[in-house]
């Protein structure tokens, strides 16, 4: 065992490599898939070499605990829809940042010095927030809570009292003064509690149409405790340093391109309560109009240029595949197919790209919303499935909260079909200008039949 142990740092070395390289590939959805595979196998082996750990004790509970949660996780990862995606990564990684917080209290409850009991104390504190942030996140997602900011007076000043107070038990946990009245025994729970609370805090105020951001943002607080962790140890685990400085770089680098994505600071997508209210004079001139399936057939059968614009509604449905056999009708009539994809459309990041790769649509044909807005004035037929915010021109009014936002200008084509369930709200809970203008028609009705039904219409011409 001992000669074994020897090769730990070695084969941590090589995990390292396969994480870079993994996320590397992560960057092209041709590639993400491998990369997923590079990044697990790295996992998996430093995993196993740690069992030869020689200061390593309880390996049969440690090795029932990865049976216990590896299978839990595999079921549900193979069971869970493709709309209740966004819900488990945050579930999941809401996992990652408790196990962060659960080393660093036993970190604590063991020999520190000063240095590594610092970094326990602030891996604690953010490990902590991921997790009961992330529950809140899971739980507005599954639509367990309202998906509108929840708010209160004084909301702030609370939160940051409750923050300060947590730093304060976690400096107490670390120093140990011999004037403070309560022993190391007390201020450790109150600091985890504290720590939780605030996490459950801060995020009470942030809106359903935010989750996206949010759930980046605590991906990468729960990559920045595993590194500190990493650090508390006294002989540090490179292996975490290392993984978690590359989930929390790439989590703050994407959280910053969605907040660029969405027109709006980090400080006001935590603070500001997007979505909570509209203000006054937000009145919207016109009327919904409605259309047929076969006058939409018609549009799109002689058009020659079509954009898809898919959203949210389009992976409730799961209508990816009916949208595939039309596109696919479509280019055999010399129509040219083309989609639209906004960086914040469905509610994670990449979540349209996924539903169409895994319906077979080629990545050629998917466009960013920088690539393909100059191309919506030429455009016959502008096909808006399920996407509702990413394409409200309310973000080129004032007073609007969406004001600023960079959207997918479908308006500027010459004829927009809308298919939506109903008349709501999207998911941010403000009206939508789109479905007033004059060249927009809604097509009432769930996504995957009204598709499959423009499908057969189409054929007819």
């Amino acid at each position: 065992m001992a000669e074994l142990s020897m090769l730990i740092e070695p084969v941590y070395i090589v995990t390292i490599f396969f994480f870079i390289i993994g996320m590397q590939r992560m960057s092209h959805p041709l590639t993400a898939r491998s990369g997923i595979v590079w990044a697990g196998a790295a996992m998996l082996i430093a995993t196993l070499v740690t069992f030869f750990s020689p200061n390593l004790t309880n390996l049969m509970l440690i090795a029932i605990a990865i049976v216990i949660g590896g299978g839990f996780g595999y079921i549900a990862a193979k069971r869970v829809a493709m709309t209740d995606m966004p819900q488990m990564i945050a579930l999941y990684n809401g996992m990652g940042g408790g196990a962060a917080a659960g080393i660093s209290a036993v970190a604590l409850l063991g020999t520190t010095t000063t240095v590594t009991g610092t970094l326990a104390v602030i891996g604690g504190l953010i490990g902590a927030v991921s997790f009961s942030g992330s529950l809140i996140a899971f739980f507005k997602l599954q639509g367990w809570m309202r998906s509108k900011p929840i708010t209160f007076p004084g909301q702030k000043i609370v939160n940051m009292a409750v923050l300060v107070i947590a730093i304060v038990c976690g400096v107490f946990v670390v120093i140990q003064p011999s004037w403070v009245p309560l022993s190391v025994a007390t201020y450790l729970p109150l600091f985890f509690i504290l720590s939780l609370s605030f996490g459950f805090l801060m995020t009470f105020p942030i809106g359903g149409a935010d989750m996206p951001v949010v759930i980046s943002m605590y991906n990468a607080f729960t990559g920045l405790a595993v590194a500190l962790d990493g650090f508390s140890f006294a002989s540090p685990n490179y292996a975490m340093v290392v993984a978690g400085i590359i989930v929390g770089a790439a989590g703050s680098l994407l959280t910053l391109q969605m907040a660029k994505a969405m027109n709006r600071s980090l400080s006001n997508v935590f603070f500001g309560a997007f979505g909570a209210t509209e203000k006054e004079g937000a009145e919207i001139n016109g009327s919904m109009k409605s259309i047929e399936t076969d006058d939409v057939a018609v549009l799109l059968a002689y058009a020659e240029k079509v954009i898809i614009a898919p959203g949210y509604g389009l992976a409730v449905a799961q209508a990816q595949q009916k949208v595939k056999e039309l596109t696919d009708l479509l280019e055999s009539k010399g129509v040219h197919v083309t989609f639209a994809i906004h960086p914040v459309a469905g509610r994670m990041p990449g979540h349209m790209n996924v539903l169409l790769a895994e319906a077979g649509v080629a990545y050629d044909h998917l466009f960013d919303r920088d690539e393909i807005n100059p191309e919506f004035p030429s455009t016959d037929v502008v096909l808006v499935i399920g996407a509702n915010d990413v394409v409200n021109p309310a973000a080129h009014r004032q007073g609007s909260p969406l004001f600023g936002m960079p959207i997918l200008d479908v308006e500027q084509a010459k004829n927009v079909i809308v298919l939506k369930r109903g008349q709501g709200k999207g998911f941010a809970g403000i009206e939508n200008d789109l479905f007033y203008r004059d060249n927009t028609r809604m097509l009432y009705g769930d996504a995957k039949d009204m598709v499959g039904k423009l499908v057969q219409a189409v054929k007819r011409y």
